[in-house]
């Protein structure tokens, strides 16, 4: 098997080159034809000046040229920064800026939307605009190309497996997203091990329906890949849409988010005799919804898991074990060791609260230009602790659970103060400083609340500036502008006097959470 992900594509195409690699709305890519746009794209990558290492993003839903784009970009020698289709202009502008990228694919529509935000961009060179209709924008300093003219002579390449393959950009506690780098050893051995214990194989037709910007829905291509399966690109508009393609592709396996699962599992399945497996990761799934889950998919293996993008899949849990660990988040995946440590870093007993940390080839490298944060997250193991003869980086995931006598771990809280919402990790600065630029606002907090369907809800109590007379709905707007739907809260909040402060003066975040805890509970 290849080391480099993108020969993922190249080895099953040698193996299967009719097999069905890719579907979107009803038409079919097999393995020969996706192997010959990814090397055709890659040489035009190239041909565009691009050099080994740049960046190359992605802002398309998912469909065929985003997936070509993205293995193109690897196959290239470069990196590639999927972003998710839904955010606003003014955060892919932040992304792009941040990790200099030099290559940006993108449709027609979405070029017009960014386009005034493209000027501090300055690393940005070329523009590959994937729809030929109508007349692109003239950007002073990029030049802007159709997708259909991006080819070029073949190149020979130096790459190997400890090169950066990708940047996936999380919300962090706080500031902006993060751009967690990930070498091609990072992608293929997830996409390894996933397969492993999903016992994925080349009949499979797994259904993708989370953004390939979050590891969770990257992992779908790599995983397909791997195996050789069929990988069918789906932009849904409701979750009935997802019911009724399981029925007409035949498809073998699903991965989604415990919101999503909330609200599939109210609805009517049928019959799904093709369903060989689904998958939760990005929080806990209620016990109600895994339930109704069971009942409704009888013959279908579920399996609960977690994560976190720097070390993109740490634990799942055997769906025999449903029935005795309903609450727990499993043991370690295949080739990865999930380790339960004090502060110290000295091992916690069976049952005493500790961090969760991760050792292994899952690592990532870092964060892209962020030497503070990476030594925060990535850091040495004592040998003296773990029993290693020199010290090995593994990720810290600042979230504490605690491990029972047989090995299973079970969630307890994360220590920082980011938001699960959806599924998604939002960072509460960012919604603040959203806030805080209507000139309306003296304070601001964001909180993530316990939400039924959402996970967390997204709360945020406010001040305003004397003279003010404003109402909720002004800064509901604001939110609606300028973020992604996800990031929008559902609840706004404001009072008449100062916030209450900790010892340190800064906002009590946590006594202002504590507050709001119920604030959802009557909510079916």
């Amino acid at each position: 098997m290849t080391d480099l992900i993108h020969d993922l594509i190249f080895s099953a195409a040698d193996r299967s080159p009719d097999a069905a690699a890719l579907s979107y709305q009803n038409q079919w890519m097999h393995y020969q034809t996706l192997a010959t746009e990814v090397a055709t794209k890659a040489n035009g990558f190239q041909a565009l000046g691009l050099a080994r290492g740049e960046r190359v993003a992605v802002y398309l839903e998912k469909r065929f040229e985003a997936v070509i784009a993205l293995f193109a970009a690897s196959a290239a020698g470069s990196v590639f920064v999927p972003v998710n289709p839904v955010l606003k202009p003014e955060q892919v502008r932040y992304i792009l800026a941040d990790c200099n990228v030099r290559i940006l694919v993108t449709s027609l529509e979405r070029l017009k939307l960014l386009q005034k935000e493209l000027a501090s961009c300055h690393n940005l060179h070329t523009i590959a605009v994937i729809d030929s209709k109508g007349e692109s924008p003239v950007i002073p300093g990029i030049t802007v190309v159709n997708w259909d003219e991006v080819n070029g002579a073949r190149s020979v390449l130096t790459t190997i497996d400890s090169d950066m393959a990708a940047i996936i950009y999380t919300s962090g506690s706080t500031g902006k997203p993060k751009g967690v780098v990930l070498s091609h050893r990072n992608l293929m051995a997830g996409a390894k091990s996933v397969t492993q214990y999903l016992q994925n194989r080349a009949d499979d037709r797994i259904l993708t329906i989370l953004p390939l910007s979050f590891d969770y829905g990257l992992s779908q291509l790599t995983t397909a890949f791997y195996a050789g399966a069929t990988n069918i690109l789906m932009n849904y508009l409701l979750p009935r849409d997802i019911i009724r393609t399981v029925g007409e592709q035949q498809v073998t396996g699903i991965a989604a988010v415990p919101p999503l699962w909330t609200q599939l599992a109210q609805l009517d399945w049928g019959a799904t005799p093709s369903l060989r497996y689904i998958t939760s990761s990005g929080g806990a799934l209620p016990r109600p919804a895994l339930d109704r889950l069971r009942t409704a998919l009888p013959n279908t293996k579920i399996f609960l898991m977690y994560g976190f993008t720097e070390a993109f899949r740490s634990t799942y849990l055997e769906p025999q074990e449903l029935d005795r660990r309903p609450d727990s988040i499993g043991k370690a995946i295949p080739n990865a060791e999930v380790l339960v440590l004090r502060e110290d870093g000295s091992h916690c007993a069976p049952g005493e609260p500790g961090e969760l940390v991760h050792r292994g080839a899952l690592v990532a490298m870092g964060y892209w230009n962020n030497a503070e944060k990476t030594a925060a997250c990535f850091k040495p193991l004592k040998p003296r602790h773990s029993g290693l003869t020199i010290p090995e980086i593994a990720a810290w995931s600042g979230d504490t659970v605690r491990m029972d006598p047989d090995g299973y771990l079970y969630f307890i809280e994360r220590r920082d103060e980011m938001i699960k919402t959806s599924g998604y990790r939002v960072s509460p600065t960012e919604i603040e400083e959203v806030i805080y630029a209507t000139g309306y606002v003296v304070e601001a907090i964001a909180c993530g609340i316990p939400h039924p369907t959402l996970g967390q809800a997204i709360a945020v109590i406010v001040t305003l500036k004397e003279d003010i007379q404003i109402d909720a709905d002004a800064l509901f707007n604001a939110c609606k502008q300028h973020l992604p739907a996800y990031m929008v809260p559902s609840h706004i909040e404001i009072r008449a006097h100062c916030l209450p402060k900790n010892p340190n003066g800064k906002v009590d975040r946590k006594y202002l959470s504590q507050q709001l805890q119920q604030l959802f509970d009557d909510l079916p």
